[in-house]
């Protein structure tokens, strides 16, 4: 018991200290728009891949992460405010999409030419996994994290990581779970539900760029 009180205590504070920044029920109503044209078979596999990225992202933060920002010579508030207004753009396009919907015939003939999957599969890594699923947010937690877990005893170091591993695969199942499954609940709304929870994600999407990017700032100039 007093060995694996530790992992257990770190496993729970992994799962705690990623959930609000990936966020993964909010990120599922934001990137839904892109997964519109998709199959249900295209959907999974768009969003196994996303998973497989954010896994990737988070793996390498954890144990990489602070050495290959140090090597390009990057700090976390410019991350933050690069990210920031990446999610900014992405909100803006959805708020503005309206004026890009108004000939449905040439946009379903547009949409013939490639498979839904095809039209997103370059989205998939950017924006949609970085930075909307896992950010600048995520790549600070898991540095702390990361520092947290830290250990001269190696098999304290082993059982700590492996801890924060396993908080980083349980986040990543739910990301799978919810971007599978909010289009669901979200039919169930009907198309002018739809309609307002799409703009309503869409200004928080825009809101919380925002956010973000005045967080880098006010980290970068120490306001």
């Amino acid at each position: 018991m007093p060995v694996y009180h530790p992992f257990v205590h770190l496993l729970f504070i992994g799962i705690i200290a990623l959930f609000p920044v990936i966020n993964p029920v909010g990120s599922a109503f934001i990137i839904t728009p892109y997964f519109s044209h998709l199959s249900k078979a295209e959907k999974r596999k768009a969003v196994g891949r996303i998973t497989l990225y954010a896994f990737f992202i988070c793996t390498v933060s954890l144990f990489a992460g602070h050495w290959i920002l140090e090597l390009f010579g990057i700090s976390i508030p410019v991350i933050q405010l690069a990210g920031g207004i990446m999610i900014c753009k992405m909100g803006w396009e959805f708020l503005s999409s309206d004026k890009q919907e108004k000939d449905p015939a040439a946009d379903a003939e547009k949409q013939a030419k490639l498979s839904g999957y095809q039209n997103i599969e370059d989205k998939l890594f950017y924006p949609i996994t970085f930075p909307v699923t896992t950010g600048a947010g995520t790549i600070s937690v898991l540095f702390t994290l990361s520092a947290h877990s830290a250990s001269p005893d190696m098999k304290n170091y082993y059982l700590n990581t492996g801890a924060i591993l396993l908080s980083i695969v349980f986040m990543c199942l739910l990301i799978y779970i919810f971007y599978l499954n909010t289009k669901t609940l979200i039919d169930y709304l009907g198309s002018n539900g739809e309609k307002i929870v799409n703009r309503i994600t869409a200004f928080l999407i825009f809101c919380v760029g925002l956010q973000i990017a005045v967080t880098g700032i006010k980290s970068l100039f120490k306001i």
